[in-house]
């Protein structure tokens, strides 16, 4: 490993998280060069970016720190035919997700240094974040310390993203993973859209009109969501009426129940046991049929054709080709919380 302070980095992938990376690590003072296949999509928005790109592989062979910024299921095949023949001894294999490393669908060189740095927060907040001054927290993990410098490396390599400035936490492949995903499945992702879907269908099937149904149990969402973001649970209480607030006591506890809970221990164990990463990587090698399908039925579900009409009329959302911030909202007369715009979460 180079003996200087700062290691020479290799990003493998440039999405969301892989460009934020390069960019933030090479304003820090780090030699970033971006690994990518020649030809493909995101090559010339590197180039644009003033990068040096090169192949995975060589990529890989020059750089004493290899950061895997690729979507999960494609990580296996390129850390066995790419990254693991041509690493050179005693560097250091980083992750932003420690699925693959967890679950054993990748199993590290033993001379390798092996640690995971998670931002919490989409790219584009990472390197916005990072413009100003600020940092988005970072969690860290260790796999595999062979050189004894490996917690340093990691930290590093987090204060090189700008998390330093905010907040590092110390967890393990096993937390972040599983946590991870579980909070996918059960809250963000999974939850969210079943309940907002649920709301949309029982105002519809009553009656009301689709326009105002998604208004009240989508588009208001983000407003609570950013107060949630910004304070808590404490925040949300503050700025909502007296009215929303007895709803909230008396009636969130008839919508998320004991039942419901006792369904979220189901998944967090058939995340823990391994049984959702093998329906997930057999779902994946047989071309993705349920999940297409799946996928379809979402895109399909009425709530999607209204609020396409709707947000055609979202001046505020067509700015600049990125959605914009709404106000809150506070039924009391109060100060007003920070309209600055939260997403919630993206893969790695």
């Amino acid at each position: 490993m180079n003996t200087s302070s700062k290691p020479q980095i290799a990003v493998i992938g440039y999405g969301s998280q892989g460009r934020a990376h390069a960019l933030n690590l090479r304003d820090s003072g780090f030699d970033v060069v971006v690994g990518l296949r020649s030809g493909g999509p995101t090559e010339v928005k590197a180039l644009a970016d003033g990068f040096t790109v090169k192949s995975p592989a060589e990529a890989a062979a020059q750089a004493d720190l290899v950061a895997v910024l690729t979507p999960d299921m494609v990580q296996k095949k390129l850390y066995a035919d790419v990254l693991a023949p041509s690493m050179k001894q005693g560097a250091c294999l980083l992750f932003a997700h420690g699925l693959n490393v967890h679950f054993g669908m990748i199993s590290p060189r033993a001379d390798l240094d092996v640690v995971l740095v998670a931002p919490k927060g989409p790219g584009a907040l990472v390197r916005r974040e990072y413009e100003i001054g600020r940092g988005v927290p970072c969690i860290y993990a260790i796999h595999q310390d062979r050189s004894g410098r490996a917690e340093e490396l990691a930290k590093l390599y987090a204060a090189g993203l700008g998390g330093a400035r905010a907040n590092l936490i110390r967890t393990t492949f096993k937390e972040e993973t599983e946590t991870d995903l579980f909070g996918e499945q059960a809250v963000l992702c999974g939850g969210a859209s079943a309940l907002v879907q649920a709301g949309f269908e029982t105002l519809v099937e009553a009656g009301y009109q689709p326009e105002i149904a998604y208004y009240e149990v989508l588009h208001e969402l983000k407003l609570i969501v950013d107060l949630f973001y910004e304070g808590g649970i404490t925040r949300m209480l503050e700025f909502v009426s007296e009215t929303a607030q007895y709803g909230d006591f008396v009636s969130g506890p008839r919508v998320i129940n004991a039942e419901t809970k006792a369904r979220m221990k189901d998944i967090l164990s058939e995340i823990q046991d391994g049984t959702f990463i093998q329906r997930w990587v057999a779902e994946y090698d047989a071309g993705l049929p349920n999940y297409k399908k799946f996928q379809q039925a979402d895109l399909d579900h009425p709530i999607e054709k209204v609020g396409k009409e709707l947000r055609a009329k979202m001046q505020w959302l067509q700015q600049n080709g990125a959605p914009q911030a709404a106000a809150p909202a506070a039924e009391k007369p109060a100060a007003t919380p920070s309209q600055s715009t939260h997403p919630i979460a993206e893969t790695a």
